[in-house]
């Protein structure tokens, strides 16, 4: 959704005029903007209160970096940054499209065909995101978008890429969101270790949100949350027979147990297409059909 500019928002920033908020996040604020050519943009600029910090720099850098890294049909492409502005900011391709979160919020959980295209759609993008040698780290409905080309991921404020330990998350800083969090994700030695197995782990939860409405590892508490991740089994109730072996199989507690995200992307084009659902008639910017 589209809300106004406050009224203590710029209107302009560089070349771009800004015309409403997209979202706040834990970097920053996004814009709905206008290129000077008249195309609409997101635009992603850092909060006044991090600039002076390095980490925060060098992590906005990183972002810039990874989200350049990753193929545009998977994301939100990249057309301008400037890390060095006061503030920073980051321009991409806006997607005209709802979260999953704001999608399953609205119109219910997800079944038959639009399910389907889902679980492949987030499992293309991870799949091209790994092949870019990047990981997410923070895969979860509010960054995953329903365009009408098909599903983009997006949000590479926390990625970081295969070979590189955290030089910008500290050991005894957590960031990500807890519910969709890998139990190594809380290793006390620090995030070093954390790779690919990770993302699909988030594959997971982020499918049984869209299948359900839940989480698989829903609590009262952040704290009973990370419990059931490292020592509980998920609720993985109302998942249909098609979707929840791979399910299961994403969400082990050894991510060296895990299926790739491209043998998660194979198993789900060679399975059995789901039937359509009749309880239900989705015809969202065409992506999801209509059941019959």
């Amino acid at each position: 959704m589209i809300k106004p500019l406050r009224p203590d928002d710029r209107t302009t920033l560089g070349h771009y005029q800004l015309l409403g908020r997209l979202g706040d996040g834990g970097m920053g604020s996004v814009y709905l903007g206008r290129s000077p050519d008249g195309r609409q943009v997101a635009i992603k600029v850092a909060r006044p209160e991090h600039m002076d910090e390095a980490e925060f720099r060098g992590r906005f850098r990183s972002e810039v970096v990874r989200s350049r890294q990753v193929p545009p049909f998977a994301t939100a492409e990249v057309i301008d940054a400037d890390p060095d502005h006061d503030p920073p900011y980051l321009v991409v391709e806006y997607v005209d499209g709802p979260s999953l979160a704001a999608l399953i919020r609205e119109q219910g959980p997800l079944s038959g065909a639009a399910l389907h295209r889902t679980a492949v759609g987030i499992a293309t993008a991870l799949t091209a995101i790994h092949g870019a040698g990047v990981i997410h780290r923070d895969l979860k409905p509010d960054n995953v978008l329903i365009a009408a080309d098909g599903v983009k991921v997006i949000d590479f404020g926390i990625a970081q890429a295969f070979e590189v330990t955290s030089r910008h998350t500290k050991p005894d800083r957590m960031v990500g969101t807890i519910t969709y969090m890998a139990p190594e994700r809380f290793d006390p030695s620090g995030v070093g270790a954390v790779s690919a197995p990770a993302d699909v782990f988030a594959w997971g939860a982020v499918v049984t949100f869209a299948a359900t409405g839940r989480t698989p590892f829903a609590a009262e508490s952040a704290a009973a949350i990370a419990m059931r991740i490292l020592s509980g089994a998920p609720d993985l109730g109302g998942l249909p027979d098609w979707l929840r072996p791979l399910v299961e199989r994403s969400l082990v507690k050894d991510p060296a147990a895990r299926p790739t995200a491209r043998e998660v992307l194979d198993l789900l084009l060679k399975g059995e297409q789901p039937v359509p659902s009749k309880k239900r008639r989705w015809n969202l910017l065409g992506l999801f059909g209509t059941g019959s």
